[in-house]
């Protein structure tokens, strides 16, 4: 019995992606996208992503502030919120004025992305199908692991190299996207060709008792 279980939930899982093949696709190739500019145009590709994260942490401290505000007003405990907004806008306003001080804490923090990004992909591959591209899926997560460890191991790498990495990385893993993408293609195609020759083989007996019907009468 649980056997069948997870094999249905297998069989939902490929469908749900087959279905879903163009969404992956378009993942592929806007890490394909950002890999190019990094390997282009690293200085500004490393300048754009500590600008991306100071913006991110300035917005998220200010909503962080605003929660610990409302929940002061109605009774309840604020004060890890506001300490927690405090310390976002801290960090924002940091990164943007010193980009070259949060370097390094910018590498720690895509490699520990890299290896919960990688991990999960693992774990997704498990659930899937081999002949949906559980292998690819693999293959992009060791990819993302691997990715984090290297940066991990050497954090105060140079940001050109960094981004020759992240290129690199961005490339590879949106290739392998690419061609998950046109492998759950071909499933949902096949899987459409076999729906049309089974509704018209239930129809046909059918047919066939409406006319015995017709001529009994």
């Amino acid at each position: 019995m649980a056997a069948t279980t997870s094999m249905e939930r297998h069989d939902a899982l490929s469908e749900v992606l087959a279905d879903s093949w163009w969404a992956v696709g378009l993942r592929g190739l806007l890490g394909v996208a950002f890999g190019l500019i990094c390997l282009l145009v690293p200085s500004a590709a490393i300048l754009a992503l500590i600008l991306l994260f100071s913006a991110y942490m300035l917005v998220d401290g200010a909503l962080a502030i605003a929660s610990g505000i409302k929940a002061a007003r109605n009774g309840e405990r604020w004060g890890l919120l506001i300490l927690e907004g405090l310390v976002d806008l801290a960090a924002g306003v940091i990164a943007f004025l010193w980009p070259a001080i949060t370097t390094v804490a910018f590498v720690i923090l895509i490699a520990v992305w890299a290896v919960i990004s990688g991990a999960l992909m693992l774990t997704a591959a498990l659930t899937l199908k081999i002949d949906h591209g559980r292998w690819w899926l693999a293959l992009g997560g060791i990819a993302s692991v691997i990715f984090g460890i290297v940066l991990l191991i050497a954090p105060v790498v140079g940001a050109v190299v960094l981004t020759w990495w992240l290129g690199a990385y961005a490339i590879v893993f949106g290739v392998m996207l690419l061609v998950l993408a046109f492998q759950l293609h071909g499933k949902k195609e096949e899987r459409d060709t076999r729906k049309p020759a089974a509704s018209s083989t239930t129809r046909a007996p059918a047919k066939k008792s409406a006319r015995a019907a017709a001529k009994k009468a």
